[in-house]
């Protein structure tokens, strides 16, 4: 426990066999609960996590026998959850571990219940030119629909104080608007805190142009 609340970490992974380890290593010891889900992996994740697991107690891994998406998975590992507050962090080693404190921090002193960790300009400016665009624009849309100022609107390393966790809807890449949006709705206190990113080239083809009509059809919706 960290001043009294419990942490939870949740990790939605699909075929992160080889970085998750390098996640799972580094997770501080103030963090009482850490679940990975498997998303439909059709490589060893759901091993590895379990091997992990066994070692730590704190770890719990489940499977979903099909991959269904991000947003499914976080769904998934919210209803296994107990944790005061609840981080959400990838699996593919972009975002650092040893982090997890600055987003906590400032929920465990009162003064917000939603903080997201906001990404470097330099580390953005690495992806590719259609990322950025996309990003942009979302970004801007939403800014506009909270009416509230929200630099980094996509990161999906973000900690929730409990009551203003949202029920998720949405099954892929577009339930970070969704939670966005529907814990504003709630009267979440939103503040952002600046974070590290390990940005990999090699992971940019999981966002594709479907997940653009799916960002649009979350941003009408919610």
């Amino acid at each position: 426990m960290l001043d009294g609340a419990k942490i939870t970490v949740i990790i939605p992974a699909y075929n992160e066999a080889e970085r998750l380890p390098k996640v799972l290593e580094r997770m501080p010891d103030f963090v009482d609960e850490v679940i990975v889900v498997d998303d439909g992996s059709s490589d060893g994740t759901y091993q590895v996590a379990g091997e992990f697991s066994r070692k730590d107690g704190r770890i719990k891994a489940i499977r979903l026998e099909r991959n269904c998406g991000k947003g499914c998975a976080m769904r998934e590992g919210i209803r296994h959850s107990s944790g005061d507050v609840v981080v959400f962090m990838d699996a593919d080693g972009q975002h650092k571990p040893e982090e997890i404190i600055k987003l906590v921090t400032p929920i465990l002193s009162g003064d917000a219940d939603l903080v997201i960790g906001a990404r470097k300009v330099e580390e953005a400016g690495k992806r590719p030119f259609h990322r950025r665009l996309s990003n942009i624009i979302t970004t801007r849309l939403i800014r506009l629909k909270l009416r509230q100022y929200v630099y980094d609107t996509q990161s999906g390393f973000r900690a929730y104080r409990r009551e203003f966790l949202p029920e998720i809807e949405s099954e892929r890449y577009e339930v970070e608007t969704e939670m966005l949006l529907k814990a504003a709705k709630m009267g979440a206190r939103i503040r952002e805190v600046p974070v590290s990113m390990i940005y990999d080239a090699a992971r940019e083809g999981r966002f594709g142009a479907r997940d653009v009509f799916r960002f649009l059809k979350a941003y009408f919706k919610f």
